[in-house]
């Protein structure tokens, strides 16, 4: 929306003008209430920004409340840049995971990369050092073009501002599926190291103090980014968007500056201006303080000329923060931007009286109640009602595959995009080895907490077939599989951030789905202390109608007390003996081998007792401690068939196995709670004494997986065709 002349606030009412921005006919007549006049033009611009679902989260904050946020070990919750977790010394980890899919559908390679830089700033504006990038990629299949290219160009996108800033992007999953390709999903994960005392809050105290904006120029990119994220995108849409351009340069300066302005006496708050830019900083700040802000928008700098209130206010410009400041100590902060060659000026001061006041040009072109904007925004509690393929679904008997040649469905499998190996997407990602203990590829990323014998496991993982066919059963196991992961990798988990990515809320069908997959969640959570210490909510990702399958995200964070408990999943040596801990039962409910044979999923999908999951990591954790075990894998999808060839990935060796189901049954169930354990020889008592677990075979020096049963079935294949069926899939897709 351009216009050559401002509309005046009778034009706004009378043409509608409110709906065009996202505010609805109610919402509109709320705003008028709380502020007891018609808006004008940028006051109804700033309330439709503030109130978009992707600021205020008013259809999700009634199912939110159910998740637990607190723990011994949580120093911040949500409502922060960023969540802050103890790890001891007076140590902690800052981390969040946020969304940027609207985006990335319509310009994917700037939406992906501006993605990170707007999780890095909300980490850094905590006062961390960002230490590591992950991401978690939902992508149509790649059998067309517009498919590849989005997968390339996000790839891109990541790769190119993470290896520019030199933060390591060191872990992450990407998974295909047809719902996503109009609607492809981009989450990007930060995670920062901090000293207690250094941490900083977005506030806007101390009446009389300043408001510096540094950074990067405000131009017209963006405008209305945070409504466009929070609607359903159209195909063939004709209404030009300016997207956000991401500057991974200035991204760096930006961030070593602040990393040295959080020590400065006089800084009383920064924030990041992350979707709806000026105004949800400037509005946020003031209302966790309990105070307001007037700006003088003539002092903004700007990277286009004859910018107006509304645009300045509403632009989504990146690499910008914004500080508030002690009266009297401005100008050694805006000597410290201008020395890393940013743009800094006062732009404002903070007021007693609790609104948000702007002006332009030397007239009062906004002067809103904060309380109105931010803590007043609508709450909705949505209609929910149970789909009816979902019951169908429950009513299914169990699900049967019937496979006709093992073998050859093996490697067939394998060649599935969402289980083959992923390393044709982080071998872009600039190799950090000296920051990192576990990279890309691994159950974890690991990375060293420096000054220490100590490390971070982290991990980002999330299963949306299972969401589908059961919500709660398919939230919780995300946050079982995250731990899972936390914990072969030899940490103890902590906390998770969650990303939570859905349709439509105002349809009861999708609702329920939110309801329920957030229920199952907070359950996980509860059953495995690992409260949500923030994250991000993404509504709405709908095309023509059509949505994706419920996608929750969790990106979690443990502690590795000390780095010498670093497992990976690769087998070591020969004669090590090869366990499964955990039952398999024939649970083929979204499946990768049901998808491979079927062509779609149904039924209801492995189910998880949560009282089993705890005790499985439990004995898990105790046996690393013990130094007993030689590699830990945990089963997901693709079962024990795509665990088996992860561990064997370096090609050295091979197994000789033997199982009591099925082949396929033993092969390809999706079973929970369930780990791929090799242990040494003279170990073996001792682990038995400590994990329940049963012993398939043993780890052999002839690189060949033999895999045979009590029925006289087996297979019997060279572990290199596994490996180049694996590692070869994506790489040959995309040619």
């Amino acid at each position: 929306m351009c216009y050559q002349h401002e509309p005046s606030a009778e034009q706004v009412k009378e043409e509608k003008l409110y709906l065009e921005m996202g505010l609805s006919e109610s919402e509109y007549e709320l705003v008028q209430k709380y502020i007891g006049r018609l808006p004008n033009y940028t006051e109804t611009g700033i309330f439709a920004v503030l109130w978009s679902e992707h600021c205020s989260y008013k259809n999700s904050t009634p199912v939110l409340k159910r998740l637990p946020t607190e723990g011994p070990q949580v120093l911040q919750g949500p409502g922060e840049g960023a969540g802050v977790v103890d790890i001891g010394e007076d140590q902690a980890v800052v981390f969040k995971i946020e969304s940027h899919n609207s985006p990335s559908a319509v310009e994917p390679y700037q939406g992906a990369a501006t993605g990170v830089g707007g999780i890095l700033r909300d980490v850094f504006s905590m006062g961390a050092t960002p230490v590591a990038i992950l991401n978690s990629l939902r992508l149509g299949e790649l059998d067309n073009e517009r498919n590849k290219f989005l997968f390339k160009e996000i790839v891109a996108g990541i790769a190119g501002y993470g290896n520019t800033i030199e933060v390591p992007t060191v872990g992450g999953e990407v998974q295909f599926d047809s719902v996503y390709g109009p609607n492809p999903l981009v989450n990007a994960m930060a995670v920062g190291l901090i000293d207690h005392k250094k941490m900083q809050k977005g506030l806007a105290k101390g009446v009389g103090n300043s408001v510096i904006y540094a950074g990067a120029p405000t131009g017209r990119d963006g405008i209305h980014g945070a409504t466009f994220s929070s609607v359903e995108l159209v195909e063939d849409d004709e209404e030009p968007i300016a997207m956000q351009v991401g500057y991974p340069e200035i991204g760096k300066r930006l961030m070593n500056a602040c990393l040295e302005v959080v020590n400065y006496p006089g800084l009383v708050g920064i924030q990041d201006m992350g979707a709806a830019g000026l105004t949800s900083s400037s509005a946020e700040m003031a209302s966790k303080a309990g105070t307001g802000i007037e700006l003088n928008l003539d002092n903004v700098p700007q990277s286009e000329e004859n910018m107006n209130a509304y645009e300045m206010m509403l632009s989504e410009s990146q690499e910008r923060m914004l500080l508030v400041v002690e009266k009297g100590k401005e100008e050694k902060f805006l000597d410290l931007f201008k020395k890393y060659d940013l743009e800094a000026a006062v732009i404002g001061r903070v007021i007693e009286e609790k609104n948000l006041r702007l002006i332009h040009n030397g007239v009062v072109r906004a002067d809103v109640s904060v309380a109105a904007l931010v803590d007043d925004a609508p709450v909705y509690n949505r209609e929910s009602e149970e789909p009816v393929y979902y019951r169908e679904f429950q009513a299914m008997s169990e699900i049967t595959i019937d496979v006709d040649d093992v073998s050859k469905t093996y490697l067939n499998l394998l060649k599935q995009p969402t289980v083959a190996s992923k390393a044709w997407v982080y071998e872009q990602f600039v190799d950090a080895k000296e920051d990192t203990v576990l990279g890309p590829g691994s159950n974890a990323a690991v990375i060293p907490v420096p000054d220490s014998n100590k490390g971070l496991a982290i991990t980002t993982d999330g299963n949306s077939r299972y969401v589908y066919l059961d919500p709660y059963v398919g939230g919780a196991i995300a946050v079982a599989e995250a731990a899972r992961n936390i914990v072969c990798s030899g940490g103890k988990p902590l906390a998770l951030t969650d990303g939570l990515n859905y349709g439509n809320p105002y349809k009861p069908d999708i609702f329920w789905q939110i309801e329920r997959s957030i229920d199952g969640i907070a359950d996980a959570c509860n059953a495995l202390e690992t409260p949500v210490i923030g994250g991000n909510v993404s509504l709405s990702n709908e095309t023509n109608g059509k949505g994706i399958y419920p996608t929750p995200i969790i990106g979690m964070v443990g502690l590795v007390e000390d780095r010498i408990l670093v497992t990976t999943k690769d087998f070591k040596q020969a004669g090590d003996l090869v366990y499964l801990v955990g039952e398999t039962k024939a649970e083929f409910g979204g499946s990768e081998l049901q998808k491979l044979i079927k062509g779609e999923i149904s039924g209801r999908p492995p189910q998880i007792d949560l009282e089993t999951e705890a005790k499985a990591q439990n004995q898990i954790s105790t046996a690393i401690r013990a130094g007993v075990v030689s590699s830990a894998h945990d089963l997901s999808e693709g079962g024990l068939a795509v665990a088996l060839v992860e561990s064997l990935a370096n090609g050295q060796y091979g197994v000789e196995l033997k199982v009591q189901d099925s082949l396929v049954t033993a092969l390809f169930s999706e079973s929970q709670s369930r780990f791929l354990v090799s242990v040494p020889e003279d170990k073996r008592d001792e682990f038995e004494d400590l994990v329940n677990a049963t012993l398939l075979g043993q780890v052999t020096s002839e690189p060949r997986l033999k895999l045979s049963n009590n029925q006289g079935e087996g297979i019997d294949l060279e572990v290199e065709s596994l490996i180049k069926a694996w590692k070869g899939a994506i790489p040959c897709l995309l040619k």
